[in-house]
């Protein structure tokens, strides 16, 4: 691979095609599944609603919370660099280590997953029922196949340069923009039904879990605790809908402008998503009958609406919906990815060749490693699986990068600060406290899963420390 000597990213993206990063890497495949998991935890309607709305607000507090840190060090890598300022390399590294071994490449692998389901869809031949290969331990579905395929091929796209990954994103984040928008209008204009929206907003706030057996429907109020720990595993999906929406900080080394123009793609992308996702949910009690959000087939409270508004073509175009959706967010995801890696390779504290550019200006090596492991995790998990795992690791690090704010205000001073985090600092403490609470109750009601993601990130310790017996001692902090 002819590498580029000069080692620098080039600035080609404008505020738009950073605004389609932030909006396109958000919505994948959760407003379209998400809402059955939350309906059978929480129950109302207006349960309902709050986590989706409660989601949408906190992570508009933490995004225009990130707008002054990405004013201050506007260079690749971003929260990466965020936590290596504010902290230590140390912190800064656990974070990449976690963002390597789960987040990012977790939610690559979730999100390619959930294309190949709906890929299946349109061809049947692709679906998880088709076992390839049965060794036992491993079973590999054609499904997978797919997945892999997926991440491949954009990963391959990324290292032609920035501006084919641009094209897709910019295109696809586009097309499923319209397509929600359109499937919300035809919601209410063709699907929504009176009956329905009065029947599921009369007990609205009555919080109830909800399960079946049997075919029949089974209720049980909630309260004290227990309500708060329904409130955490449907905020679990909410929140992870509503994420990687910082993924266009990793980029800043090739944003025109980055200074002022990723504060400004940070509101704006997440501020669009969030009005899509309340209206979409909005539409979904308008259409749908509460039990038949929360029992959709395989959750896919998206197809049950398109089939009620659009008949038996419904589901086909749900489908399609969704692959164009998961398609640009994974390329979004992967475009953005790598260039954690590069930071790091260039603070020696992940592989070397990670942290070199190729003559299309791109970390393709750092590409390449994402690709591998995305695709065998790809290989592992289930999307709830590697959901849960995700965010909890997700607000641990979103509550230190909010928290470094505080700290650099402290320790750095002087530096130039295009915007200031909105409503400090009373807002990013509510963020901060908010976040917490939420991990504390997922590491309680979800331990299944958020132990192990908190054992991935404590992995990274002795990792730390290992990639510094290399490194000459005056190097070492």
């Amino acid at each position: 691979m002819e590498i580029n000597q000069t080692n620098s990213f080039k600035p080609s993206l404008g505020l738009l095609d950073a605004t389609m990063i932030v909006a396109g890497s958000m919505i994948g495949s959760g407003i379209f599944i998400v809402t059955a998991e939350i309906a059978r935890s929480v129950g109302g309607a207006g349960w309902i609603t709050a986590m989706w709305v409660l989601a949408g607000i906190v992570t508009l507090i933490a995004a225009m919370s990130y707008g002054e840190l990405s004013g201050m060090y506007p260079k690749a890598g971003g929260q990466y660099v965020y936590l290596r300022e504010a902290y230590n390399p140390f912190i800064a590294f656990l974070f990449g280590w976690t963002q390597f071994g789960v987040i990012q490449t977790g939610t690559i692998a979730a999100v390619a997953v959930a294309f190949a389901k709906f890929t299946a869809y349109l061809i049947p031949g692709f679906s998880e029922k088709n076992i390839l290969l049965d060794a036992g331990i491993v079973q590999i579905s054609a499904a997978q196949i797919v997945a892999i395929v997926s991440i491949f091929l954009l990963t391959f796209i990324n290292t032609r340069g920035v501006q084919h990954g641009k094209l897709i994103q910019t295109v696809f984040t586009l097309a499923k923009l319209l397509s929600l928008f359109g499937l919300i209008i035809f919601g209410f204009l063709l699907g929504a039904k009176q009956e329905i929206w009065h029947a599921n907003w009369q007990h609205a706030w009555d919080a109830a879990a909800v399960t079946s057996q049997n075919g029949e429907v089974i209720t049980a109020a909630l309260s004290g605790l227990a309500l708060f720990g329904a409130i955490a595993v449907a905020m679990k999906g909410s929140l992870f809908s509503s994420d990687a929406w910082n993924n266009v900080t990793f980029i800043a080394g090739e944003i025109k402008n980055p200074a002022k123009n990723i504060g400004r793609s940070l509101f704006l992308g997440t501020l669009i998503v969030t009005v899509i996702y309340v209206s979409c949910n909005l539409m979904y009690l308008a259409v749908l009958p509460l039990n038949e959000i929360a029992f959709a087939a395989n959750d896919r409270v998206g197809v049950a609406a398109a089939a009620k508004i659009f008949g038996s073509n419904g589901a086909i175009i749900i489908a399609v919906m969704i692959m164009i959706s998961t398609f640009g967010c994974n390329n979004g995801l992967i475009l953005s990815g790598a260039r954690i890696y590069y930071t790091m390779a260039q603070d020696k504290l992940f592989f070397k060749g990670a942290g070199e550019l190729n003559k299309h200006s791109v970390p393709a090596k750092g590409l390449w490693i994402q690709c591998v492991w995305a695709s065998m995790l790809c290989l592992t998990g289930r999307y709830n699986d590697l959901l849960a795992l995700v965010i909890f690791g997700v607000l641990i690090f979103y509550v230190l990068t909010i928290l470094g704010i505080f700290l650099l205000r402290k320790k750095r001073p002087e530096i130039e600060r295009p915007y200031k985090a909105f409503g400090y600092p009373v807002l990013p403490m509510v963020y901060i406290i908010v976040a917490l609470s939420l991990a504390a109750l997922l590491l309680v009601f979800e331990s299944n899963y958020t132990l192990p993601g908190l054992g991935i990130i404590l992995l990274g310790i002795p990792l730390y420390y290992l990639a510094m017996l290399g490194q000459p001692k005056g190097s070492r902090n």
